[in-house]
Order: C-alpha cells, then sequence, then structure tokens
C-alpha cells in the first residue's frame, strides 16, 4: 500500500525497574504484552506491597504508528481505498515516509480497548493492527531519486555499472531514450524530449555561503493543447515510473488536499498535520490534469510550491514550513475546448501569468488536420490492436525496455552532477543575449532571468542522458532548441507573429500595451478639444467610433485597428487616475 501518515516517535517501556521502599531491594521485570507484573514480596525484608517503579532507570524501545492506505490498483470497482494501521518497533522506525510505496510483512493483532480509563471493563469491538517485521519498497520499474542522507534502495552491481555506462556511449542514446519513453504514443518527439529532462532533472546546488541558498532543480512542464493529443497518457506514463508522486485532477483537488490538513489523532488526541499531495510528492514527480479547471484559491498555492519548493502551514497554533521539492506536469484545455490560434496562450487558457512563468516548458500539442500524419497515426493505432505487435520482434524486445529506463535514470541521478563547461557558459550567455536581443527593436521583452535558469536546468539534464560530467556546448544549442519550439511557440503574439516572452509574464503584449498607451493619449486629446461636450459624456459607442476615425486619420490603426478589450483597458486606466467617470451609459471626461 501506499504510506500516508507517519506519526512521532514515542517511547514504549521494555523492562521496568522497581526499588523496595523498605530495604531498597531492587527488581527488573520484563513487559509483556503491554502489561507489568509488579513485584508485591520483596525477597530481602519480606514486605508485601512496598516497591515504587524507578522511570528514569526502566528501558525503553522506540514506537512509532504509520498509517498504510491500500494501493489505486488493487481496489475493488466501486469502492474507496481501505486503510490499515501499522505499529513499528526498534531498527524500523523512520524507514518509510508519506508517499512510499511499501509491502509489509508483519502480524496482525487485535488489542482491547477500555470503556473508561478507570475500569478494565472492554468495548466488545476490538482495535486491530498489524505489527510489522519488515518493510519492502515496492519501486518495479520505477526511477530511483538521489538521497540526500546517502541511503541507496537500490544497490547498482557492477555488471548492471558497466551495461548502462556501456550504453551511455551510444552515439544514438538520446533518440533510443525518447523511443523508449511511451512508445504507445505517436509521434510528440519534442514533447517526449522535454518530460524526459523533467524525470533526469538538473543539478541540485545547496549554495548556503553568502545566503543565497537553494536553487531549484526540478523542471515543471505545462501541456496545452486540444483534446485527444494524449496528454494524460503522458501524465499517466510519468506517474507511472516516477518514484514518489500523486496522481490529481484540477477540479477533484482543494488547496488543503494539495498543502496538507490540521486534524486530531484518534489515538493520542494530539493536533496533527496530514500530508496533501503535494508534500506526498516531495522529490518526486506531482501529475495534475485538468489544471484549468482548478480554483483560483486552490491555484495560487502552488506560487510558493513551484519557485521556493517550500509550502508555509499557519493553522491552530501549528506554525511549520513543508519541503514539497517536486516537480509539476501539468495539461490543462484551452477555455473553448479547442486552441483558437488567432488567440493569446494567455486568453486560450486563462490561468494567471505569474504561474506561467514558473512553467520551464509551455508545449502547445495542436491537432492539425494533415493526410499524411492522420494516415501513419491510423496505421500506429490498428498496428496497437492487431497481433503483428505480438509477433514484432522489435516492439517485443526493445533496446530499453522500461525497467532498464528506470535504472537508467537512477543511475543518472545518483552518481551525474554535471557542471558547467567554459564553452556551455558562453554559449548560454551568448543565446540569452541573443533571446533579449529578437525584441530590443520592437520593445517587446523576449527572456527574463527565469528562463536563464530554466536553460541551465534543462542543459544539466541533457548532460545527464549521456552520463557526463560536464555541460558541453551541444547540450545548451538543444536546450535552447527545445525552448524555442516550446515555451516560445507558446509565447508568439497572435497579431505580429513576434515572440513576446511578455505575453506570459505580464498576459498582454507589447503591442497590445502601445496601442492602449496610444488610446489614453487620444482620448486626452479628446477632452482638449471639446469640454463641453467631454463634461456631459460620450456614449460608449460614439467615442469608439471617434478613436477609429483618428487611428485611421494617423495611420496606426490601418492595418491592425485595436480591439474593444484593448478601448475598456484604456478606459479602466483613466478610470484608476480619476480623469474619467462613468455614469447612466455615458462616459464623462
Amino acid at each position: 500500500g501506499i504510506v500516508i501518515r507517519c506519526s512521532d516517535i514515542y517511547p514504549e517501556m521494555k523492562v521496568a525497574y522497581f526499588r523496595c521502599t523498605v530495604c531498597g531491594h531492587r527488581e527488573t521485570v520484563i513487559v509483556e504484552r503491554s502489561r507489568i507484573q509488579e513485584p508485591t514480596d520483596c525477597l530481602r525484608c519480606r514486605s508485601k506491597f512496598s516497591f515504587e517503579i524507578i522511570h528514569n532507570l526502566c528501558s525503553f524501545t522506540n514506537k512509532q504508528y504509520v498509517k498504510l492506505q491500500e494501493i489505486p490498483e488493487s481496489v475493488l470497482e466501486g469502492e474507496t481505498p481501505q486503510t490499515v494501521s501499522l505499529v513499528v518497533y526498534d531498527d524500523i522506525v523512520d524507514s518509510v515516509r508519506p508517499g512510499d510505496r511499501v509491502e509489509v510483512v508483519g502480524i496482525y493483532r487485535a488489542q482491547g480497548l477500555r470503556l473508561a480509563s478507570t475500569q478494565r471493563v472492554l468495548k466488545s469491538v476490538y482495535k486491530t493492527y498489524v505489527d510489522v517485521i519488515s518493510f519492502t519498497l515496492f519501486q518495479k520499474q520505477k526511477f530511483f531519486m538521489q538521497e540526500e542522507d546517502g541511503d541507496d534502495p537500490f544497490i547498482f552491481s557492477e555488471d548492471l555499472k558497466n551495461n548502462l555506462v556501456e550504453l551511455s556511449q551510444r552515439g544514438d542514446i538520446y533518440e533510443k531514450l525518447v523511443e523508449a519513453f511511451a512508445p504507445s504514443i505517436w509521434e510528440n518527439e519534442d514533447v517526449k524530449k522535454g518530460i524526459l529532462c523533467q524525470l533526469f532533472g538538473g543539478t541540485s546546488k545547496e549554495i548556503t555561503q553568502g545566503g543565497k541558498g537553494r536553487f531549484r532543480a526540478e523542471i515543471n512542464v505545462l501541456l496545452v493543447g486540444d483534446p485527444s493529443t494524449a496528454k494524460s497518457q503522458l501524465l499517466q506514463y510519468v506517474h507511472k515510473i516516477a518514484p514518489r508522486g500523486i496522481y490529481t485532477s484540477g477540479k477533484g483537488s482543494s488547496a488543503v488536499g494539495l498543502t496538507a490538513y490540521v486534524t486530531t489523532d484518534i489515538e493520542t488526541k494530539e493536533i496533527i498535520l496530514e500530508s496533501g499531495a503535494l508534500v506526498l510528492s516531495d522529490k518526486g514527480i506531482c501529475c495534475i490534469d485538468e489544471f484549468d479547471k482548478m480554483d483560483d484559491s486552490t491555484r495560487s498555492i502552488l506560487h510558493e510550491a513551484m519557485e521556493q519548493q517550500t509550502i508555509s502551514i499557519a493553522k491552530r497554533g501549528i506554525v511549520c514550513q513543508l519541503n514539497a521539492r517536486t516537480a509539476i506536469l501539468a495539461s490543462a484545455n484551452p477555455v473553448e475546448s479547442r486552441y483558437n490560434p488567432r488567440l493569446s496562450v494567455v486568453e486560450n487558457i486563462k490561468l494567471p501569468p505569474t504561474l506561467l512563468s514558473r512553467f520551464d516548458l509551455i508545449y502547445l500539442m495542436l491537432d492539425r488536420a494533415n493526410e499524411g500524419h492522420d494516415r501513419r497515426l491510423a496505421s500506429h493505432i490498428l498496428n496497437m490492436y492487431s497481433d503483428e505487435v505480438m509477433s514484432d520482434p522489435t516492439l517485443l524486445n526493445p533496446l530499453i525496455d522500461r525497467d532498464t529506463l528506470a535504472k537508467y535514470i537512477s543511475f543518472s541521478r545518483k552518481y551525474m552532477k554535471p557542471e558547467l563547461s567554459e564553452e556551455a557558459s558562453e554559449e548560454l550567455v551568448k543565446s540569452y543575449v541573443d533571446m533579449r536581443r529578437i525584441g530590443t527593436s520592437r520593445n517587446i521583452i523576449t527572456a527574463t532571468p527565469r528562463q536563464l535558469e530554466s536553460l541551465i536546468r534543462l542543459s544539466e539534464a541533457l548532460a545527464k542522458m549521456r552520463f557526463s560530467r560536464e555541460v558541453s556546448r551541444e547540450d545548451v544549442q538543444e536546450a535552447v532548441r527545445l525552448m524555442r519550439v516550446a515555451t516560445q511557440q507558446a509565447a508568439t503574439d497572435p497579431t505580429t507573429g513576434y515572440i513576446d516572452m511578455d505575453l506570459i509574464s505580464t498576459g498582454i503584449t507589447a503591442g497590445s500595451r502601445n496601442k492602449i498607451n496610444t488610446l489614453v493619449e487620444y482620448i486626452k486629446e479628446i477632452q482638449a478639444a471639446d469640454e463641453e461636450q467631454a463634461r456631459r459624456g460620450y456614449k460608449f459607442s460614439t467615442l469608439y467610433e471617434e478613436l477609429k476615425k483618428k487611428f485611421e486619420v494617423s495611420g496606426v490603426g490601418v492595418t491592425e485597428p485595436f480591439t474593444e478589450t484593448e478601448y475598456r483597458e484604456a478606459l479602466k486606466l483613466l478610470t484608476e487616475d480619476n480623469i474619467v467617470t462613468l455614469y447612466l451609459s455615458l462616459i464623462h471626461i
């Protein structure tokens, strides 16, 4: 099952230490089944009931309560997952964490509960739990994250290491890894490359000197596109291969369910925190489907988790900061179900620009009609259903199967910590300056330092795929290409065709902003030309036509007239500055 909660460690008495109050004679008693057989007669002075317990000299053992939930794959139709309480002792305390999938070997026990603490009468229904003997991490066909404390859940034998290193030295290893990732999904090569970069991750940088803190190594990816473009299938595949992580849907998630909620422990009656999806996905990948249907209050939780990688809690006297070092893979549908290429990505999916800018890669997965492509896709799907697949040796025995892919990623994450070479740094600076220079002449902000950090993470992930200790110039060039086909395709201004990162960071293109500023100036000119009419007020449509004429006279709006949205935005700015007032459907300037 999946571990959903681990309690604090409690001391439980193992050996009780008694002393006679008359003569000082001492005796030790072993605790059996949570019962202490207090000695009644002193062997030295023959006094009766003269013993007292000395707590400081008693022997205690560690005890921990763990709650285990049934894995979703084994839940029967129409039922909810069952939970079972586990009790852990001694060396296996703290050996599992919330979010781990484990197999448990233990003894199923029943324990009587008293009706009241002062009475010996027991309830007719007994409390059941599992006395744990051992835990086994259930991680088949999943890769392992690199552990900070050095614990290695998977031991790499010398033969396996040699095989993986030999595989990494192939010239076409990048293409082979892409083929091995979700082979049942047709094409979408660049999307698979971006998600592979997310699985390998960047190099974690903990720079405490100078107070710079921790730099994020996890890569966040957003898939936006039409229905039936295999977005959910990609998410499911990543969820199956990731070692830790929760698969959740946007509409079925609440802010508390993503972070943590406060509850009262049934046994100890203490106020405790139950971990949510992001905390359970710590050092894993959290897959969020239907991202666009998530409530605004729920979505605002992700701002801190995606950049600072922490979640701050202040509820019912519990003030703490939880780790959420998770990579987020989200998929969203456009507002009108299908992507409208005449609108920007912000207008299509209606996500806050502050959240969009935290994604390293934003992929547009569009369902374009193309006879040749459609024919190949139909053949691929039909082949998946036919017997030819079962007889094809290349599909039955691929070079890299899922198990090998998981071990390959585990080895890379554990041992490979690539560093930027001199030529890679120069290429990064050059690429970043080029991305900035695109918009210099057109007044467009094309890239921000956040995009530079994304390029560094992608370059490190690409170096990890080759088991390289150093990031090369080619890695940087491929990272720039991936960003161009993903993020910058999403940031293309639909009216001008130019790449405009300002669209993702603010939600308004540089061209629209210029038109809004021009509209503001023209409205002020109209007010100066006829102050009497401006005081009496203009109708909404009359002022709109007046401005349209001024645009045509000046030659600005002949090819690209302003939209009603830009007109309303200009009026809103003037209203905030108390230049324009709206009263009885009239605009008073």
